[in-house]
């Protein structure tokens, strides 16, 4: 039987419910839930899984210890020390602490932390290895500390590069949403592949071409690599080339979507259109230079699912007030239609003028944002 691990999963504020959705329907057990993240149980082949099949994931971490008490600086170094570093560290491995966060904690100097973290995992190799120096020369290992009211959590990094980047994005807006945040409010709607789905403020496309992955059922991490990929004593080849394998045969090749897209930024449209080749779903989606005022459509039932600009810069924030009240005009034309806005404006029902029926408040990065649900009628049921 494989090796069963503890696997940390961090995500935005606000979406702990969706990702543990994902974990779940991955068909794996559910440690914690905390805020930012998600903590499961899986063997090798599903840190290769979630990898490469959790959409709002921001990366796997592989976690080596958790909840140890550190209050002194020799406390850290005697936990990290005593942590079983040489069941997850070749003699050759490369090691060092990418990132350290601390709320909360005594400890507060990330730097520090981070310095006697590598010190006390040194120690720890030199007597389990019996040998004074390492070359560190073989594959990479980087490690990440969390520190949250003096508990320390200590975990591998599998991904490397963060699993927002899913390899197709080379051009992005001015504000762009990430490619996980993307793709789960588009997880947070009724939306189906069956339904027409448009995005007037489509930027370089991330909200229909995540809705069009989802659509085809195409693994998001299936085209990129991930740091633990060289980690053959832990995750063997044969587990990436298994989830990779079951990517391919999920994904459905001749699927047709309504997708559509809209900027009134021409070089948007046009980023946009190579970010959907490169993700391998343009022949999903219909992009057009369009503004919001000429935003209609004769099909019922559909969704609006879309992150209007929020007027960051003070010249931006005076054109609010008109373009809310022409995303409110839009809206009332689409009166079937439901429509989902994630924004920081603060008098966004004001200006669209109509409250919203849900409002859900999602960090994105520092940012307080809330998604706004305006919920349509539900469409008739078909005649079998």
């Amino acid at each position: 039987m494989n090796k069963r691990f503890k696997l940390i999963a961090p995500c935005h504020f606000g979406l702990e419910a969706v990702l543990k959705r994902e974990i779940i329907d991955l068909g794996y057990e559910i440690d914690r839930v905390e805020d930012g993240r998600v903590t499961f149980i899986a063997d090798s082949e599903g840190v290769a899984r979630a990898n490469i099949f959790l959409r709002t994931a921001d990366r796997i971490l592989l976690q080596v210890g958790e909840r140890f008490k550190a209050y002194t600086w020799d406390q850290l170094f005697e936990g990290i020390k005593a942590l079983p570093w040489e069941e997850y560290l070749p003699e050759d491995a490369r090691f060092w602490v990418t990132k350290a966060s601390t709320t909360k904690s005594k400890l507060f100097s990330a730097p520090d932390i981070q310095s006697i973290a590598k010190k006390a995992m040194v120690e720890r190799m030199k007597t389990k290895y019996r040998k004074q120096w390492f070359m560190e020369d073989g594959a990479d290992y980087p490690v990440r500390i969390f520190l949250l009211k003096d508990e320390v959590t200590v975990g591998l990094d599998t991904s490397g590069v963060p699993l927002h980047k899913r390899g197709y994005r080379q051009l992005t807006s001015k504000a762009p949403l990430t490619e996980t945040l993307a793709a789960a409010l588009i997880m947070l709607t009724p939306w189906r592949a069956d339904r027409i789905l448009v995005d007037p403020f489509c930027g370089s496309g991330t909200i229909p071409i995540e809705a069009a992955m989802i659509g085809a059922n195409i693994a998001p991490g299936m085209n990129r690599s991930f740091t633990a990929e060289d980690w053959k004593n832990i995750v063997p080849k044969k587990d990436w080339y298994s989830a990779i394998e079951e990517a391919n045969d999920v994904m459905l090749d001749h699927i047709e979507m309504d997708i559509q897209g809209y900027d009134i930024d021409g070089a948007m449209i046009k980023a946009a259109r190579q970010n959907a080749i490169d993700a391998g779903v343009d022949h999903l989606i219909h992009l057009q230079r369009r503004e919001v005022k000429d935003l209609r459509h004769p099909k019922k039932y559909g969704f609006i699912i879309t992150n209007p600009p929020y007027g960051e810069r003070l010249e931006e924030k005076e054109a609010l007030p008109g373009l809310y009240t022409e995303i409110g005009e839009a809206f009332d034309r689409l009166d079937t239609w439901s429509k989902f806005v994630i924004t920081s404006y603060e008098d966004t029902e004001k200006y669209i003028g109509k409250k919203a029926n849900k409002n859900r408040k999602i960090y994105n990065g520092m940012l307080k944002t809330y998604y706004y649900q305006f919920l349509g009628p539900k469409p008739p049921r078909r005649k079998k």
